[in-house]
C-alpha cells in the first residue's frame, strides 16, 4: 500500500542533468511527485499552471530571464503557490532578495538531498524554509535597516548587472546574456554608478569583492 501523493512539484532549471538529478532524488519519496519541468523562464510561466503543481523549484539563473523576475510574475498569477528558489550562488547573495520577492525558501544546489526534501515538505505545508546559516543572517539584520548597505537599495536588475560587471563581463556580453540592448545595459550601469557614488566599473568590482557579492 503506497502513501497518497500530496506534493506536486514542477522543476524550472536550464540544465537537463540538474533536472534529472532532482527527479531521481524526489522519485524516492512516496508523498512527492514531479509533474512537470521547464528549461526557460518563459516555459516555466507557460507550463507550471497546466501541471497543477503546489511547489515550484525555480532556478535563479535561467538563460532567458532572471529567476527573481520569473518568481514575481508567477506569484502575481498564483500568489498561493510555494516557490523554492535553487541557486549556485551563496545564500547571502540572493536569498534575501528572493524571500522579499515572494519565495517560500532558498536552497543552494550544493545542499544535501535530505535538506531538499525537507525544504519541499516545509514550503508545501505553508511555511518558509531557510537554512540555519541564513536564519542567522536574517536575525542579524533585524533592526539594522538604517545601516543597510548601498547594494541592498538596488533593483533586482541593477543588482544582477552589478554582479555581472564585477565578474568581468563587458556591457555587450551582459546585453547578449540577458537578451537586452547594449543601450539598456549601459543605462543600468550608469544608474548603478550614480546610486553607489562610484565612477568606474573597476570601482564597482572592488565594491563587489569587498562586500563578498561575487564568488
Amino acid at each position: 500500500m503506497t502513501e497518497k501523493i500530496s506534493i506536486r512539484v514542477f522543476i524550472a532549471d536550464d540544465h537537463a542533468i540538474v533536472r534529472a538529478g532532482l527527479k531521481q532524488i524526489l522519485a524516492e519519496e512516496r508523498d512527492i511527485a514531479v509533474v512537470g519541468e521547464a528549461e526557460t523562464g518563459l516555459d516555466a510561466v507557460k507550463l507550471f499552471r497546466k501541471s497543477r503543481c503546489n511547489v515550484l523549484l525555480l532556478d535563479i539563473s535561467l538563460p532567458d530571464r532572471n529567476g527573481i523576475e520569473v518568481l514575481k510574475q508567477i506569484k502575481d498569477d498564483k500568489p498561493e503557490l510555494a516557490v523554492l528558489m535553487l541557486s549556485m550562488h551563496r545564500e547571502d547573495q540572493y536569498a534575501i532578495r528572493s524571500l522579499k520577492a515572494g519565495a517560500s525558501g532558498y536552497l543552494t544546489k550544493q545542499s544535501a538531498p535530505r535538506e531538499l526534501v525537507n525544504a519541499i515538505r516545509q514550503v508545501a505545508g505553508g511555511q518558509r524554509y531557510v537554512s540555519a546559516q541564513l536564519a542567522q543572517v536574517l536575525a542579524a539584520q533585524l533592526g539594522e535597516d538604517h545601516d543597510k548597505p548601498v547594494h541592498d537599495t538596488l533593483s533586482d536588475r541593477e543588482y544582477q548587472t552589478l554582479t555581472m560587471i564585477a565578474s568581468g563581463k563587458t556591457v555587450s556580453e551582459i546585453a547578449r546574456e540577458l537578451s537586452l540592448s547594449v543601450k539598456t545595459v549601459s543605462e543600468y550601469r550608469s544608474r548603478l554608478l550614480s546610486k553607489m557614488k562610484l565612477k568606474t566599473s573597476a570601482e564597482l568590482t572592488h565594491y563587489a569583492i569587498r562586500n563578498q557579492l561575487i564568488d
